[in-house]
């Protein structure tokens, strides 16, 4: 009886509109970004920021730019890595070759550059789509790491191809420790994850709906079909070359080409299959799922079984668990996580009354 909206009244348009319409979801939200940006660094250990919650919420943003572009848009994509990468790459760049160029000056800049490769890679979602497109993104995969290792312009001339982050300073803050990188990341993901949200509520993510139902539709009640799937490319590969430099700077601090592979784009699309495609909070669901399982599939059969179990055995028995239990959830709910979450908030409502 605690989740109800009864006697929540609307006396305006702007309360009507509301990002979080209900009082229980926006205490429930204010609570949890309280928590992840004071209790979380009081609790958290280093091991727990360096290679889990940082790495997370990267991967959160990487999978909310998708699912702008997959989920919202209806544009299926294989090339997410690769916008990563641009991302990365271009803000190393802008900070080694601009005296004094601020980090996030520089983090925007590498998302801007990816917005435009992801424009010039969507032009074929003019002609083409579902499948089609999805071939026509993973050749935009493999040409960017083509043209990172082709031109060694770009890592500086690193014989390896290495390129090694630069110190990130934010008005005069030295950002070094884990728990700082991860406040960084925390907050830049918590901004963009909002503005995600209300860009969904808008005009513009109406419009995107409206081309993935139906784009014929679409277009014939005005909606001008190249604008709209170019601005979805757009925005999701910005996303993405914010979260790849985030990977580069805030995660792993040195990166090569081969780090944003065709793996990391398919584990990027798993991420929004599992949580739930076209919601922003199946982006987050997804990635906690794709990272935490294995971490605790590893710890539950070392539990059990100690070292009894060969290494190679036990790996393999994790893959089995881990893709398992990836059909179970698609079969339990197509829909992914998120569906999951909106079906227990809607019994909720109706709790202890069945009708």
């Amino acid at each position: 009886m605690i989740y109800r909206e009864a006697g929540q009244f609307k006396a305006s348009y702007e309360a009507d509109m509301q990002i979080f319409p209900i009082r229980q979801d926006r205490i429930a939200i204010a609570a949890i970004v309280l928590f992840a940006f004071v209790g979380v660094p009081l609790l958290a250990s280093e091991y727990w920021f360096q290679a889990i919650i940082t790495p997370a919420l990267i991967f959160s943003l990487a999978a909310l730019g998708l699912n702008i572009l997959t989920g919202y848009a209806g544009q299926l994509s294989l090339g997410a890595a690769g916008f990563m990468a641009v991302g990365a790459f271009a803000t190393y760049n802008f900070m080694l070759r601009i005296d004094g160029m601020p980090f996030l000056v520089a983090m925007i800049l590498g998302g801007v550059c990816a917005a435009l490769v992801g424009i010039v890679f969507g032009l074929p979602s003019l002609r083409i789509k579902g499948f089609y497109l999805a071939v026509a993104t993973l050749a935009a995969q493999f040409f960017i790491l083509w043209v990172l290792v082709k031109f060694p312009w770009f890592s500086n001339y690193s014989a390896s191809g290495v390129i090694t982050a630069q110190e990130i300073a934010i008005l005069g803050w030295t950002v070094d420790e884990p728990v700082e990188k991860y406040l960084l990341t925390l907050a830049v993901v918590t901004v963009l994850a909002l503005a995600a949200k209300n860009m969904a509520r808008t005009h513009t993510g109406r419009a995107w709906m409206a081309v993935r139902d139906m784009d014929v539709a679409a277009e014939v009640i005005g909606i001008p079909l190249m604008k709209t799937k170019l601005q979805a490319f757009a925005i999701s590969s910005f996303y993405c070359g914010v979260a790849g430099a985030l990977y580069a700077y805030t995660y792993l601090g040195t990166v090569e080409p081969e780090a944003f592979n065709l793996d990391l784009s398919f584990k990027i699309l798993f991420m929004i299959i599992i949580g739930g495609v076209g919601t922003v909070l199946g982006s987050f669901l997804g990635a906690a799922f794709i990272t935490l399982l294995p971490i605790f599939l590893n710890q539950f059969f070392h539990a059990l079984f100690g070292d009894s179990l060969p290494p190679a055995f036990a790996s393999n028995i994790e893959l089995m668990i881990f893709g398992g239990l990836i059909i179970f959830f698609l079969i339990v709910e197509p829909h992914g996580l998120a569906r999951l979450w909106q079906i227990g908030k809607e019994k909720l409502r109706l709790w202890p009354f069945p009708h």
